[in-house]
């Protein structure tokens, strides 16, 4: 589905035009036109690729979608895929937007993802002296805008764990804070598959050789490289956290089992002593000793209350009980 096709010339909008006009604005000097598709067909695509002379593999993989993000060169012109991080009920969403970009021309492919980008194309004609240095500019303010989209995501994981933290040490049930940090886990590698491959990418933008089409711009770009890097850092804090924050859980199962076993164990002390002093008594043997005693009986409970009182005292003091 086509969303919009603009054509601009000298920083300022020329007109939105139709598919069939792009031809004669590409043509023009210091013009170029920026078209924005969604989910569009086989048919689109291909008529896409008839006017702007892209690449049979770019366009094969904005296609078949699914692709891992990178920037590709070909020619005087890139090829982009950049992943969306949307969250929704507690679930993360990811889409795709493959981006071509020539020196004439932008082209959007979106699928997969309901958050457009309106603001960007607001922002970019807002800024007319910005704008005026062409798809370059374009282009870095879309990418601008799906890494600082990251951002938000990632204060809603840290918040996340800092819940499952508070209650692991609260009692909570030590099976549900697991697997709600195996789900944060997770979800912090759904991230880092999107950002940690793009850092690399954009690394070519700003140094080195860069692409014709963002000569003038690497500024920019350098800026959208330095917020990849916080967050690359901030999911691979977030993921040693969250793997301290496991064994932490499960070292406190493993103590709350160790208590169980230290309380089960002076227990069958306790019982141990009566059974003990009822167990020698129980035998049936004539020459036993306070057997024909009237006191025998009671001073054998007592004995073994007093026994157990003692035993009691001590395993209370060191803590089994």
């Amino acid at each position: 589905m086509l969303l919009n096709c603009v054509a601009y010339q000298d920083g300022r909008k020329l007109a939105d035009i139709k598919p069939d006009e792009i031809s004669d604005y590409v043509s023009r000097p210091d013009c170029f036109v920026w078209v924005a598709l969604r989910d569009p067909g086989p048919g689109e695509l291909a008529a896409m690729q008839h006017e702007f002379d892209l690449h049979e593999l770019a366009v094969e993989d904005a296609r078949h979608g699914h692709q891992r993000p990178k920037i590709e060169e070909y020619g005087d012109s890139l090829f982009a895929v950049l992943h969306t991080i949307d969250t929704a009920d507690g679930q993360i969403n990811v889409g795709e937007v493959d981006t071509f970009v020539g020196p004439n021309y932008l082209l959007t492919v979106r699928s997969h993802t309901e958050h457009g980008f309106a603001n960007v194309r607001a922002r970019c004609e807002r800024e007319p002296h910005l704008l005026r240095q062409g798809s370059g500019f374009v282009f870095y303010a879309l990418m601008d805008a799906i890494v600082d989209r990251y951002f938000p995501v990632l204060d809603a994981l840290e918040n996340e764990l800092e819940a499952v933290e508070e209650r692991i040490f609260s009692g909570n049930s030590a099976r549900s804070n697991i697997e709600s940090l195996y789900e944060l886990k997770q979800k912090l590698m759904t991230l880092k598959h999107a950002a940690g491959p793009l850092l690399e990418a954009s690394g070519k933008l700003h140094g080195g050789r860069v692409p014709q089409v963002c000569a003038g711009t690497q500024e920019y770009y350098r800026d959208v490289y330095d917020h990849l890097i916080r967050i690359n850092q901030s999911i691979d804090s977030l993921r040693d956290m969250v793997t301290t924050a496991i064994s932490v859980n499960l070292s406190l199962i493993t103590l709350q089992e160790n208590e169980t076993t230290r309380r089960i164990a002076a227990y069958a002390a306790l019982v141990a002593v009566p059974t003990m002093i009822a167990g020698v008594y129980g035998m049936n043997f004539k020459n036993m000793p306070e057997l024909s005693w009237d006191f025998g009986y009671p001073l054998a409970l007592v004995i073994m209350a007093a026994l157990d009182g003692i035993a009691f005292y001590r395993l209370r003091k060191a803590g089994w009980l």
